[in-house]
């Protein structure tokens, strides 16, 4: 028997750490374009998905933005704090926290709307028209077919 250990990987062929450098990249050029504002990307899409459902609870929102039931509490915590983000209670279940955008919420978003939107062009500027189509293609693909394997909720993760 042959105990010459096996060669180890190359990693450069392995999609996981590309896909980990991109995201790092992807927060880092939001929070250029989005630095007045000191708002992470995750706390951005959880208000524009409650401006989006007003009145949703944070169950269903963690849902709806992939993250699990205590992650999305801080970032209603820290968006309620800043004045964004209303939680009250449901007229049929008082545990339940419904969420509403304030009109300070409703504004910021409006105003970093154009900046967020460039962070997402930027991402993919290196890339000609239809590569651009392709490749978010092929992200939907993957993240659609690998999403019950997920450790997050991914029911209604970006149906729209």
């Amino acid at each position: 028997m042959d105990d010459t250990p096996a060669p180890l990987p190359n990693m450069n062929v392995w999609p996981g750490p590309y896909i980990r450098r991109l995201q790092q990249i992807a927060v880092a050029l939001f929070t250029e374009e989005t630095q007045r504002w000191t708002l992470t990307p995750v706390q951005y899409g959880a208000l524009l998905t409650v401006s989006r459902q007003p009145e949703v609870d944070q169950r269903t929102l963690a849902e709806l933005i992939g993250l699990d039931t205590s992650t999305t509490a801080g970032v209603v915590d820290r968006l309620e704090a800043r004045g964004w983000l209303r939680r009250g209670a449901s007229p049929h279940d008082r545990r339940v926290k419904l969420l509403t955008p304030t009109a300070e919420g409703l504004a910021l978003l409006t105003e970093v709307q154009p900046y967020a939107q460039r962070a997402q062009q930027r991402i993919l500027s290196p890339l000609s028209e239809a590569e651009q189509a392709e490749f978010m293609r092929l992200l939907r693909q993957l993240v659609h077919t690998h999403a019950d394997t997920a450790q997050t909720p991914a029911d209604g993760w970006m149906d729209e």
